[in-house]
Protein backbone atom coordinates (compact mmCIF):
# COMPACT_ATOMS: atom_id res chain seq x y z
CA UNK A 1 0.00 0.00 0.00
CA UNK A 2 1.61 3.21 -1.13
CA UNK A 3 1.10 6.76 -0.07
CA UNK A 4 -0.57 7.94 2.16
CA UNK A 5 0.77 4.67 4.22
CA UNK A 6 4.00 2.93 2.90
CA UNK A 7 2.81 -0.57 4.01
CA UNK A 8 4.35 -3.06 2.05
CA UNK A 9 3.14 -6.11 3.92
CA UNK A 10 -0.26 -5.04 3.22
CA UNK A 11 -2.63 -6.73 0.92
CA UNK A 12 -6.21 -5.85 -1.19
CA UNK A 13 -9.23 -6.84 1.07
CA UNK A 14 -12.52 -6.92 0.47
CA UNK A 15 -14.45 -5.69 3.73
CA UNK A 16 -18.27 -5.43 4.83
CA UNK A 17 -19.91 -8.20 2.45
CA UNK A 18 -23.47 -9.14 3.23
CA UNK A 19 -25.21 -12.02 1.18
CA UNK A 20 -27.11 -9.59 -0.44
CA UNK A 21 -23.54 -8.37 -2.34
CA UNK A 22 -23.86 -8.72 -6.33
CA UNK A 23 -21.08 -7.86 -8.69
CA UNK A 24 -22.15 -4.30 -9.13
CA UNK A 25 -21.53 -3.61 -5.22
CA UNK A 26 -17.72 -4.85 -6.27
CA UNK A 27 -17.61 -2.44 -9.27
CA UNK A 28 -18.96 0.35 -7.25
CA UNK A 29 -16.57 -0.37 -4.36
CA UNK A 30 -13.58 -0.22 -6.55
CA UNK A 31 -14.48 3.01 -7.78
CA UNK A 32 -15.52 4.50 -3.91
CA UNK A 33 -12.15 3.00 -3.02
CA UNK A 34 -10.42 5.29 -5.71
CA UNK A 35 -12.01 7.62 -4.62
CA UNK A 36 -11.25 7.37 -1.07
CA UNK A 37 -7.26 6.75 -2.08
CA UNK A 38 -7.37 10.07 -3.55
CA UNK A 39 -8.81 11.92 -0.47
CA UNK A 40 -5.83 10.39 1.87
CA UNK A 41 -3.42 11.72 -0.68
CA UNK A 42 -5.01 15.13 -0.89
CA UNK A 43 -5.78 15.46 3.03
CA UNK A 44 -1.37 14.10 3.49
CA UNK A 45 0.11 16.90 1.22
CA UNK A 46 -2.87 19.04 2.19
CA UNK A 47 -0.94 18.81 5.98
CA UNK A 48 2.85 18.21 4.31
CA UNK A 49 2.53 21.01 2.80
CA UNK A 50 -0.24 23.38 4.69
CA UNK A 51 -1.97 24.61 1.54
CA UNK A 52 -5.36 23.56 0.77
CA UNK A 53 -6.92 22.22 -2.75
CA UNK A 54 -9.62 24.45 -4.27
CA UNK A 55 -10.73 22.16 -6.78
CA UNK A 56 -9.24 18.76 -8.45
CA UNK A 57 -8.28 18.71 -11.61
CA UNK A 58 -8.69 15.11 -13.12
CA UNK A 59 -7.11 13.30 -15.54
CA UNK A 60 -6.62 10.22 -17.45
CA UNK A 61 -9.13 6.66 -18.41
CA UNK A 62 -11.14 7.13 -14.90
CA UNK A 63 -12.48 10.86 -15.35
CA UNK A 64 -15.20 9.21 -18.29
CA UNK A 65 -16.86 7.76 -15.27
CA UNK A 66 -19.37 10.68 -14.12
CA UNK A 67 -20.78 8.38 -10.84
CA UNK A 68 -16.66 8.21 -9.94
CA UNK A 69 -16.63 12.19 -10.24
CA UNK A 70 -19.72 12.39 -8.66
CA UNK A 71 -18.58 10.40 -5.26
CA UNK A 72 -14.70 12.06 -5.34
CA UNK A 73 -15.92 15.63 -5.39
CA UNK A 74 -18.81 14.43 -2.41
CA UNK A 75 -15.27 12.51 -0.54
CA UNK A 76 -13.29 15.18 -1.37
CA UNK A 77 -16.39 18.08 -0.42
CA UNK A 78 -14.62 19.88 -3.04
CA UNK A 79 -15.34 20.63 -6.90
CA UNK A 80 -14.03 18.24 -9.52
CA UNK A 81 -13.46 19.14 -12.55
CA UNK A 82 -12.73 17.67 -15.93
CA UNK A 83 -10.89 18.78 -19.06
CA UNK A 84 -11.66 18.68 -22.28
CA UNK A 85 -8.50 16.36 -23.58
CA UNK A 86 -8.70 13.77 -21.03
CA UNK A 87 -5.03 11.94 -21.24
CA UNK A 88 -3.28 14.91 -19.96
CA UNK A 89 -0.03 12.93 -19.92
CA UNK A 90 0.48 12.66 -23.88
CA UNK A 91 -0.92 16.07 -24.30
CA UNK A 92 2.14 17.11 -21.73
CA UNK A 93 4.63 15.31 -24.07
CA UNK A 94 3.50 16.50 -26.98
CA UNK A 95 3.10 20.69 -25.77
CA UNK A 96 6.98 20.46 -24.43
CA UNK A 97 8.06 18.70 -27.87
CA UNK A 98 5.89 21.87 -29.24
CA UNK A 99 7.69 24.29 -27.06
CA UNK A 100 11.24 23.19 -27.40
CA UNK A 101 10.68 23.32 -31.37
CA UNK A 102 9.17 26.60 -31.30
CA UNK A 103 5.77 25.33 -32.34
CA UNK A 104 4.11 27.08 -29.21
CA UNK A 105 5.35 30.88 -28.27
CA UNK A 106 5.67 29.97 -24.47
CA UNK A 107 3.34 28.15 -21.78
CA UNK A 108 1.13 30.99 -21.65
CA UNK A 109 -0.29 29.75 -25.17
CA UNK A 110 -0.91 26.66 -23.52
CA UNK A 111 -2.26 27.47 -20.46
CA UNK A 112 -5.05 29.36 -23.00
CA UNK A 113 -5.44 25.93 -24.47
CA UNK A 114 -6.98 23.90 -21.91
CA UNK A 115 -11.18 23.80 -21.14
CA UNK A 116 -13.55 22.44 -18.84
CA UNK A 117 -15.60 20.00 -20.17
CA UNK A 118 -17.62 18.73 -16.90
CA UNK A 119 -17.68 20.12 -13.42
CA UNK A 120 -19.17 18.55 -10.14
CA UNK A 121 -20.09 19.83 -7.25
CA UNK A 122 -20.11 18.22 -4.14
CA UNK A 123 -23.61 17.19 -2.95
CA UNK A 124 -23.22 14.90 0.23
CA UNK A 125 -23.06 15.99 3.85
CA UNK A 126 -20.52 16.45 6.24
CA UNK A 127 -22.18 13.41 8.49
CA UNK A 128 -22.21 10.92 5.59
CA UNK A 129 -19.03 11.64 4.33
CA UNK A 130 -17.21 11.29 7.58
CA UNK A 131 -19.28 8.66 8.56
CA UNK A 132 -18.21 6.80 5.35
CA UNK A 133 -14.68 7.70 5.48
CA UNK A 134 -14.34 6.36 8.41
CA UNK A 135 -15.79 2.76 7.62
CA UNK A 136 -12.89 3.15 4.68
CA UNK A 137 -10.52 3.97 7.07
CA UNK A 138 -11.26 1.15 9.16
CA UNK A 139 -11.38 -1.19 6.19
CA UNK A 140 -7.80 0.35 5.22
CA UNK A 141 -6.03 -0.78 8.93
CA UNK A 142 -7.58 -4.38 8.11
CA UNK A 143 -5.54 -4.89 5.55
CA UNK A 144 -2.32 -4.18 7.43
CA UNK A 145 0.60 -6.67 8.31
CA UNK A 146 -1.37 -9.59 6.10
CA UNK A 147 2.26 -11.17 5.52
CA UNK A 148 3.99 -12.21 8.33
CA UNK A 149 8.03 -12.08 8.45
CA UNK A 150 9.15 -15.70 7.98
Amino acid sequence: MYAPYWKDDARGVIAGLTRYVNKGHIARAVLEATAFQVREVVDAMAKDSGITLDVLRTDGGMVMNDLLMQFQSDILAKPVVRPMVKETTALGAAYAAGLAVGFFQDTEELVANWAVDQRWEPKMDEESRERLYRFWKKAVTRSFDWVESP
